[in-house]
């Protein structure tokens, strides 16, 4: 079971997503439209970022996906890159500092499942 938590204003999910009985828990942080610098990822096994893409689409700082990242990274939380967005979101990418970021949750928390 997900959540989707664009920025600061909607983080309170995350606390009723963490209440349910769901297995897997992921945080689906798209589209990332602003900061996301103290997220707390106890009890939570995948976050999936991505920007907005299509006409209109707002941009995404990429220090704000750098940052999401660095924290699952010291949580021991798999973190998923989906795209950086924009209207041609195919030929923006979705590599991150030179690579993809395509990390699924661990069989360990699947088998909970």
């Amino acid at each position: 079971m997900g959540v989707s938590v664009e920025n600061e204003r909607y983080t309170d999910r995350i606390d009723l997503l963490r209440g349910t009985g769901a297995a897997v828990k992921f945080l689906s942080l798209e589209p990332l439209l602003g900061p996301l610098p103290n997220l707390d990822l106890s009890g939570i096994d995948q976050v999936i970022a991505g920007g907005e893409s299509g006409p209109g689409s707002r941009p995404m700082d990429p220090a704000w996906v750098r940052a999401i990242r660095d924290q699952c990274l010291a949580a021991g939380v798999a973190f998923f890159f989906k795209q950086w967005g924009g209207t041609r979101k195919k030929r923006n990418g979705r590599e991150l500092d030179g690579r993809t970021w395509d990390e699924m949750p661990t069989a360990a928390v699947c088998a909970r499942a």
